[in-house]
């Protein structure tokens, strides 16, 4: 279940209160202040809802008096145990809480466990933008939601007023799971390009390299369709083009030429490492998907 930012919704300007204004939670109130939510909010330094104050959100004193303030409870904090410390005052009986807060899957279960205890529907969300992406048209923002449906299905024009929303499941793992795997994909693609900067820069001109990475790696993007099919039907030698021998031994070239340009290779070595294990086990006519299998047997 989706909806885009920018879409029309047929929904009543509800009122929902948000604890923590650092720069996403502030991002946050600024786009339901701007669609006309009345928003109560609540943060640790006071002077960050004084701003907001004079945008027209009501601040509360404490966490405890946002929470009692609206039905719809908002938590974009530090991390897990911040949401603990907010909450730990506050009475949650009848509460929908949507926790924004980064977190593990771990943590997000445990939450919703939390919430239960105290009488509240939970809802677990994973924020796919940056600040200001946020309540900006076709900025292509939007965050996983899992946990309560009716939570979700009960507020979602509301949460799609500063990003688009995708509805994972149940489970209030799942957004949290969706978002941290894009984020480690995004992790290894940024060790990539670190990696090939710290090669070139000497001798090549960081601008006009830069469109050469991002030409090359868009072109490289669709090989995650052909991980995901081979997963899919358990043949990792599926549609293989560049096989795990052919590629152990470019690898080879890429560490000669590391260590030619004085750049450490530590960026590679990991993965490279991987790829020689699943190699000496056997699997020289597969694609690099059979290291998914090497993390997972741990």
């Amino acid at each position: 279940m989706t909806s885009l930012i920018g879409m029309t919704h047929n929904t009543e300007k509800s009122p929902l209160s948000l604890l923590g204004l650092g720069a996403m939670g502030g991002a946050l109130a600024r786009a339901w202040l701007a669609a006309g939510h009345p928003l109560t909010v609540w943060n640790r330094t006071p002077g960050r809802a004084e701003v907001l104050a004079r945008e027209g959100a009501r601040v509360a004193a404490t966490a405890a008096e946002a929470v009692a303030a609206s039905d719809l409870v908002v938590v974009c904090l530090l991390d897990h145990a911040s949401v603990g410390e907010a909450l730990a005052a506050a009475d949650l009986s009848g509460k929908d809480l949507v926790d924004l807060t980064t977190g593990t899957p771990e943590e997000a279960r445990a939450r919703a466990r939390w919430a239960e205890e105290r009488g509240a529907r939970f809802l677990d969300g994973g924020v796919m933008a940056v600040p200001p992406m946020i309540g900006a048209a076709g900025s292509g923002a939007y965050v996983f939601y899992s946990g309560s449906r009716e939570v979700f299905e009960a507020h979602e024009g509301a949460l799609a007023v500063p990003a688009g929303t995708v509805y994972t499941g149940e489970d209030p793992g799942l957004a949290a799971l969706h978002d941290v795997a894009l984020l480690s994909a995004m992790t290894g693609m940024f060790a990539g390009v670190a990696h090939a900067f710290a090669l070139v820069r000497d001798e090549i001109h960081p601008k006009g390299f830069a469109d050469l990475v991002v030409s090359w790696l868009t072109a490289m993007v669709p090989y995650t369709y052909e991980v995901a099919d081979q997963l899919d039907s358990g043949d990792y030698t599926r549609n293989v083009t560049s096989n795990l021998a052919m590629m152990v031994r470019g690898n080879a070239t890429l560490l000669r030429t590391a260590e030619e340009r004085k750049v450490s290779p530590e960026l590679l070595t990991p993965f490279t490492t991987l790829m020689e294990r699943r190699l000496a086990d056997g699997h020289a006519g597969e694609g690099t998907t059979g290291v998914v299998d090497l993390l997972r047997a741990r």
